[in-house]
């Protein structure tokens, strides 16, 4: 079956900012080897099958499945062998599935989830990762590892402060680098100065080469 492309333009309600009314447009561009939905008044719902495609103005998707519903398509859903890209903020994913609010600009990336920060050169890994793209906040859970450079992070709950470069973690949070590694209940790491903070309960082993924490 040809592959089915489809071009769809709509126009959102007026977006208040300030003193200021405009009216914001978005183009969706998708593709699928399969397509089905409905046009209900607020209820918009399209599903794309087999090899599907996305991509928004910020947001480029590929999955087995892709479903757009809510109100002006405010929601995207992917499902299966999720991949794709965040243009603006350098970001890199893939994950089982996906959900992503168009408005509130926040992704949820869920299952075997790999989050790739090109612009800081991280790579962050969890079972759950959560991205605010106003706040460029990463909430990750279960499971999360953190690699820069040569410093691999790792604990149960931490929060990546994209801007700052900044992670913040606690759930039995460790950080090896090099030959060092540190443990405590919660860490503060500065991924850019190498900056550690440690509170609670801290354990350390650092090798003869490296710098002992003060």
């Amino acid at each position: 079956m040809k592959k089915l492309f489809v071009l769809l333009l709509f126009v959102c309600l007026p977006l208040w900012v300030t003193v200021c009314q405009e009216a914001s447009q978005e183009i969706i561009e998708f593709s699928a080897q399969k397509m089905s939905g409905s046009m209900k008044r607020n209820q918009d719902y399209t599903k794309l099958s087999g090899g599907a495609t996305i991509k928004t103005s910020s947001m480029e998707i590929q999955a087995d499945s892709i479903e757009l519903y809510g109100k002006d398509f405010r929601f995207i859903k992917a499902e299966g062998s999720v991949r794709g890209m965040q243009q603006e903020e350098g970001l890199e994913f893939s994950c089982t599935t996906m959900e992503y609010d168009r408005e509130e600009k926040i992704a949820l990336f869920s299952g075997n989830v790999v989050l790739e920060d090109k612009e800081n050169d991280v790579v962050a890994k969890a079972q759950r990762i959560e991205y605010r793209e106003q706040s460029a906040i990463a909430i990750m859970q279960v499971g999360v590892e953190l690699i820069k450079d040569d410093s691999v992070s790792t604990c149960a709950f931490a929060l990546y402060r994209k801007d700052e470069k900044l992670l913040e973690m606690t759930g039995n949070p460790q950080v090896v680098q090099g030959g060092d590694s540190f443990r405590a209940q919660e860490i503060v790491f500065n991924l850019d100065t190498k900056e550690i903070t440690l509170d609670g309960g801290v354990k350390g082993k650092v090798t003869e080469e490296g710098e002992k924490k003060q």
